[in-house]
């Protein structure tokens, strides 16, 4: 593959904050530095990019850190604008020993990074995909609220005077919080410390219902959005609306990832080879996007107790004297393979049964 030195003639880097972003323009044959500018975080301040990087002629690029935060409005208005951008998820960085460290340093950093590179990602993409994106950390964020007052619930309960932990003696979590909601503080007793339990429990299980409440509802739109883009991920056998919701906002759109193997680095489920002489053996991959290794992982947990073909796969993989966590990862390669093959094809609606 190419490098970007050998299609573009000007090369952009960008480092985004908050409130400011801040652009260098190099010279893509030379490296030589012909601008800066520091602009506001708004589209003023990215016209204002434009016309700074209009003043040098020849096909460029623009190497952004950030499209995915920061710097997703900017991306956003140069895509509509028709500008080849390139995603740095993780410039290098050389060791600062002279504490060198600016936005003008680092924008040049990341210009010089993406020229250096033979490998260029292209940022995420679509309403869809950014709706998908909103929805899963907005429900990952309400369960993960929900499972630390569960915790909290459980504490509590243990630590409460006698009288109210005998309520929830010998229940389960579901039926402490209902317990929990069905509480009437009262001062009747005189007990300050039996009345403050009584509220605080049942404030803790309201919290908890009305958090569970909010997932779910993120969760129904979720599927509403997949059922209306890419309906054939749910016929997949282990793909419900939150896998097939994460694998999109990773794969974003066709041509993102130039093949499996791309993808399958992406999410963390390509063997990193580490042989040496006549040794040859992987190492684990520990790298790409963690949330859509979680969700092949759950894909392929679901598989051998559902798919009689992957039943089929593990008991001959056994008999080659594979162990199972072995084939687990050789299962998560394969569904990277398959769901990449799908992604990439037109998507085909389910079947009206």
């Amino acid at each position: 593959m190419s490098m970007l030195a050998e299609l573009v003639e000007v090369v952009i880097g960008v480092d985004t904050h908050k409130h400011t972003h801040t652009a260098a323009v190099l010279d893509a044959r030379t490296g030589a530095v012909q601008d800066r500018a520091t602009v506001d975080a708004d589209p003023d301040g990215y016209a204002q990019l434009l016309s700074l990087a209009e003043r040098r002629s020849g096909l460029r690029a623009w190497a952004i850190e950030g499209t995915g935060g920061y710097g997703a409005g900017l991306a956003r208005h140069l895509a509509d604008a028709g500008e080849l951008v390139v995603e740095l998820d993780r410039p290098k960085r050389p060791a600062r020993r002279a504490g060198a460290k600016s936005d003008p340093i680092d924008a040049e950093r990341a210009a010089r990074d993406a020229l250096a590179r033979t490998r260029l990602a292209q940022p995420k993409t679509g309403p869809e995909r950014a709706a998908l994106q909103m929805r899963l950390t907005a429900r990952r964020a309400a369960v993960e609220a929900a499972a630390i007052a569960q915790q909290q619930l459980h504490a509590m309960v243990i630590t409460a005077p006698e009288t109210v932990r005998a309520r929830f003696r010998g229940q389960n979590t579901p039926a402490m919080i209902t317990t929990a909601t069905r509480l009437r503080p009262t001062t009747a007793s005189g007990d300050v410390e039996v009345t403050t339990a009584l509220a605080v429990l049942r404030d803790l299980a309201r919290r908890i219902r009305a958090l569970q409440a909010e997932a779910t509802g993120h969760e129904t739109a979720i599927r509403a959005i997949v059922r209306s883009w890419r309906p054939d991920l749910l016929a997949l056998t282990g793909v419900g609306p939150i896998v097939a919701a994460t694998v999109l906002t990773a794969w974003s759109h066709p041509g993102r990832c130039r093949n499996d193997a791309a993808f399958a680095m992406l999410a963390g489920t390509a063997p990193i080879p580490a042989s040496s002489g006549k040794t040859v053996r992987y190492r684990l991959n520990r790298s790409g996007d963690r949330q859509l290794n979680r969700a092949l992982h759950t894909v392929a947990l679901s598989r051998p107790r559902y798919d009689e073909r992957t039943r089929a796969y593990a008991d001959r993989r056994r008999t080659q004297g594979k162990t199972d966590r072995e084939i687990k990862r050789c299962l998560k390669r394969y569904i990277t393979r398959e769901l990449y093959r799908r992604l990439e094809t037109p998507p085909q609606p389910l079947d009206a049964a």
